[in-house]
């Protein structure tokens, strides 16, 4: 069964930090770009970062630009987003999703273009 599993969520205190993980099984992230995405409860679900294969080019929302950081392990097959600095009172699901990228190296925010997805993890930024 292929698939991707998210891991990582939690609680953390307003300030913390996470790190989320996003391993694949069952087939191998070479040639995909590892997107990550959130859903707040009423929300629709929005772009947070991507990364390219292997890793050249990188993507953020202006809304964490400077406190996320996202990464690739290739031989691991395994994505992260390193979270710092959380906002209080944000809460949402966490979800990774791979799509193959292109030749010119450069992920997309475009959620159709990922046709594998995680189950996602929750994030609760509160005290």
């Amino acid at each position: 069964q292929t698939q991707l599993v998210e891991s990582g969520g939690g609680l953390v205190q307003p300030g913390g930090s996470l790190r989320l993980s996003c391993a694949a099984s069952g087939f191998t992230l070479d040639y995909y770009s590892i997107g990550w995405f959130r859903q707040a409860p009423g929300k629709e679900r929005e772009a947070v970062s991507c990364i390219s294969y292997p890793g050249t080019h990188t993507k953020y929302a202006n809304s964490v630009k400077g406190r996320f950081t996202v990464s690739r392990d290739n031989v691991g097959d395994t994505g992260y987003l390193q979270m710092n600095s959380l906002k209080p009172g944000k809460r949402a699901i966490y979800y990774c999703a791979a799509t193959r990228c292109p030749d010119w190296g450069v992920c997309t925010f475009e959620e159709g273009q990922y046709v594998r997805w995680g189950q996602g993890t929750q994030v609760t930024v509160s005290y």
